[in-house]
């Protein structure tokens, strides 16, 4: 078997390698799929590898229509309108398409279509997944086109509600896709900058993982192994798009991440999901930028974390010091911003991303208490470039 290869059926059926998206048509019918929706991006939808994909669907006999009215930060007015065009073009099932807004659009678009109450009562709080009618879900095949947010492998959407400006995480066990197609050929096209923010947007989950409190052996191992896999190829990736083992790596670290992330997330995704709602930042750019303030942050509780995966990466000094080092370092190498102002923050609205913070689901998961004193001090610091 060559290398990045397989087939495996953990967390869900994967395909990965090269050209497994031949295998497209395949998967569909597998789920009884004969009139699949594609769900893309709006950036997406014209290029070449979107349009190579809708035909091998119709010469395979599944007639595809696409929808891509998706941005970058996708609202629940994304969703209905996807619902919309689900329901007017009698599909039956939806293939998810893109980078990690897609595949949240797509997810949802598929448990929506079943359902008689709106998007945001299903938001993961207490129990009201279990609002969710698992009767009314269609089918989704996932294909990754970034190596970031794990979207393929995960359970949940995050989807902005436009009526407050705050991402929400709208959840249930049956959003994890049926059927994931994972070809990182189709990834080689993605500009340096792209792969550079999706890149470490794997890293940040996986590194959350890493570092959250609870016994979670199984998350750390998946989360040590994908954190060697960014260190290996996240480079490699940037400096040649056309290396395919480099690409593999990074597609193969990015669904690693969001499997390990079941343990929990931390202060990076608490800052950046409010900073996404308010700012329209890029997701994984906005992790590059507060990944080092966090885990100064954190580093009185993860020193021993730090120090172990800075052994495992072999990295000079085997210690916290050396791990915030080459997160430093990858982030210059990659021309990511060094601060919040970089990203299009003002001052004036970081007392508002700070209460917020405290406030997303994933703050519960940082390795230090994310009050509001907490919070408001990380804000400063990240925005004047303070570590």
């Amino acid at each position: 078997m060559a290398p990045f290869t397989g087939t495996w059926n953990y967390p869900t059926p994967i395909r990965f390698g090269p050209g497994r998206i031949a295998e497209l048509p395949a998967a569909c019918r597998e789920l009884g799929i004969q009139r699949p929706l594609l769900v893309t991006d709006r950036g997406l939808a014209d290029l070449a590898i979107t349009r190579d994909t809708v035909a091998l669907l119709d010469a395979s006999g599944l007639p595809t229509a696409v929808f891509s009215a998706v941005d970058g930060n996708p609202t629940g007015a994304m969703v209905d309108a996807g619902v919309a065009a689900f329901r007017g073009g009698q599909h039956d099932g939806v293939v998810a398409f893109g980078g990690g807004s897609a595949l949240d659009v797509a997810k949802a678009v598929a448990m929506m279509v079943g359902q008689q109450r709106p998007l945001f009562d299903f938001e993961d709080r207490a129990d009201w997944w279990t609002r969710i009618d698992p009767a009314g879900m269609r089918p989704v095949v996932a294909v990754p086109t970034t190596s970031g947010t794990g979207s393929e492998v995960g359970r949940a959407s995050v989807i902005t509600d436009e009526s407050e400006h705050i991402k929400k995480i709208i959840f249930h066990p049956g959003m994890l896709p049926a059927r994931v197609i994972c070809d990182p050929t189709l990834t080689a096209g993605l500009p340096r900058g792209v792969t550079a923010a999706t890149g470490i947007d794997a890293l940040s989950h996986n590194l959350e993982a890493w570092c959250a409190p609870g016994f979670h052996p199984l998350a750390d191992g998946i989360a040590l192994e994908g954190i060697r896999l960014v260190h290996q190829h996240l480079l490699r990736a940037c400096a040649d798009g056309g290396d395919i083992d480099a690409r593999s790596g990074m597609m193969a670290a990015s669904l690693m991440g969001a499997t390990a992330f079941q343990k929990g997330l931390g202060g990076m995704h608490a800052m950046a999901h409010p900073i996404g709602a308010i700012v329209g930042a890029h997701h994984g750019l906005t992790n590059a930028v507060v990944m080092p303030y966090v885990l100064h942050a954190n580093r009185d509780a993860i020193r021993a974390r730090g120090a172990d995966l800075a052994r495992a990466l072999d990295l000079a000094g085997h210690d916290l010091d050396a791990l915030l080092q080459w997160v430093v370092d990858l982030r210059e190498a990659l021309d990511i911003p060094h601060t919040l102002e970089g990203i299009g923050v003002t001052e004036a609205q970081l007392p508002l991303l700070a209460k917020m913070s405290t406030e997303d689901p994933s703050a519960g998961g940082n390795p230090v208490s994310f009050d509001l004193a907490f919070a408001e001090a990380l804000f400063e610091r990240a925005f004047h470039g303070a570590l």
